[in-house]
């Protein structure tokens, strides 16, 4: 769909950037088909238009209605990420493919007014209450005003044509924590939550230690943190807000680390992906700062977890290289995995996540290409899933776009099977919001590759 109609990242630089450029070597593409490259099948929500509001869009999770018309997606948009006006919006289709625009559902207005809410997931009880909840702005933060702040939660009762505002949820204080009571926490969520072997929802979530603990890093790659969990007991009850009952995981609030790599005492182990076994195990993989993805498993719900390691290819297989970036794993109804990851050790071209300085955002050249790796689970195997070789199914050519000017895509992503479609959501470069049909015929060229390379568990250099 138009991919081979559109200029390359050297076409554009050998015309002299014609629409700009994020810095040398990073050309910027014509915003009006640059959401081509990636050859969607979906066009869910493309900024733009004169007089428009242009933004960022990112966090973005798409479900079906709970009336069972249509599809529902959430997502928080801004006009630029980490200017301070964050909100969440919602659209909504019939068919999968045709959207409506987008409504604001909660926080700062599109002119910076108000307090931020951002990274929001829905949780759908059993009876078809939706609630959203999110990362609520306060009066006072600790580390960042978007990675700050209280449990805030809209629900419907009616597949969102309306929401109401519940009490903020209670969340108890943590070792990483400020010792401030006054101060909230630093936290996001960024998948949606599965449900567990008893059939209760659980959700990963990243906790940032508070610069009352450990100081600011150098970079905001290097930040001290970990990865916990939360388990919903009593949602699908359909409480009100105030009243859901959340076990905070791992029982001995020491979450998941990971050495980073440049400052070995300190953790960066963050935005954990869940998936459940067939065995009723849980399997979460991570980012962290080491080049690497890292993985986790508990065999009781998430009470306790194996201490984490670096997630392979198979059982003593090369590493799945990945910058600090989003590196999800869903499981399909067929029974297999997919991951999606950048195929990169945090080091591309020249662009380093480990540099002592950076003179840009180095993490928005690292995260493209993305690949894809099909997994299959292993009864007996010590990883209990086992991926193929990595297959690239999106590549912005290293062109950038949006208020971000970043060249990433398929961060923060989604992924459902609905009317007989795999439907994987992703943002393209945080401005596009898009959607990939994974058919058969993808699948089995994917699976196809990975025979024909030798599935050596050798990853692409």
């Amino acid at each position: 769909m138009g991919k081979k109609q559109l200029p390359s990242g050297k076409d554009l630089i050998e015309a002299g950037y014609p629409y700009g450029k994020a810095t040398e070597g990073i050309p910027l593409g014509n915003p009006d088909n640059e959401w081509a490259r990636s050859n969607p099948d979906v066009v869910l929500y493309m900024p733009g238009g004169q007089g428009t509001y242009v933004n960022d869009n990112e966090h973005f999770m798409v479900f079906p209605a709970p009336s069972g018309e249509g599809l529902m997606a959430v997502w928080t948009q801004s006009s630029c990420e980490a200017h301070g006006d964050n909100h969440l919006v919602m659209a909504r289709s019939g068919d999968g493919i045709s959207w409506g625009e987008p409504e604001y559902i909660a926080g700062a207005s599109s002119d910076g007014f108000g307090k931020q809410a951002s990274w929001g997931f829905p949780v759908v009880s059993r009876k078809g209450r939706i609630y959203l909840f999110y990362t609520k702005e306060l009066d006072v933060y600790d580390n960042n005003r978007q990675g700050s702040g209280a449990m805030g939660c809209v629900y419907s009762d009616d597949s969102g044509a309306g929401w109401m505002e519940g009490d903020d949820v209670p969340m108890p204080a943590s070792r990483y924590d400020n010792p401030d009571p006054g101060i909230p926490k630093n936290w996001i969520v960024w998948q949606p939550p599965v449900r567990d072997s008893k059939g209760r929802f659980i959700a990963g979530y990243t906790l940032v230690t508070s610069k009352a603990l450990v100081p600011q890093p150098d970079m905001w790659v290097n930040a001290d943190s970990h990865s916990y969990f939360m388990r919903f007991e009593n949602i699908d009850d359909d409480p009100a807000p105030g009243d859901i009952r959340i076990t905070w995981l791992p029982g001995d609030d020491m979450g998941l680390g990971v050495p980073n790599a440049r400052h070995p005492g300190i953790s960066t182990c963050q935005e954990p992906s869940v998936v459940l076994l067939p065995d009723g195990r849980l399997f979460t993989v991570m980012r962290t700062m080491t080049g690497y993805v890292y993985y986790s498993v508990s065999d009781d719900d998430g009470l306790t977890w194996r201490t984490p390691e670096k997630l392979g290819y198979r059982d003593g297989g090369e590493g799945i290289m990945h910058p600090l970036s989003p590196c999800p794993v869903y499981r399909m109804d067929n029974g297999l995995y997919f991951i999606l990851y950048h195929n990169n050790p945090g080091i591309h071209g020249r662009f380093s996540q480990f540099k002592d300085s950076w003179e840009m955002n180095e993490a928005n050249f690292l995260r493209n290409p993305t690949y894809i790796s099909i997994g299959e689970y292993k009864e007996d195997a010590l990883q209990p899933i086992w991926f193929g070789r990595p297959y690239k199914l999106f590549d912005t050519d290293g062109i950038a776009v949006g208020p971000k000017q970043t060249s990433e895509i398929a961060t923060y992503t989604s992924y459902l099977e609905w009317k007989g479609k795999r439907i994987l959501w992703y943002p393209d470069r945080k401005f596009y919001l898009l959607g990939k049909y994974l058919t058969d015929g993808l699948l089995e060229e994917i699976r196809g590759y990975d025979a024909a390379m030798g599935n050596d568990a050798q990853a692409d250099s």
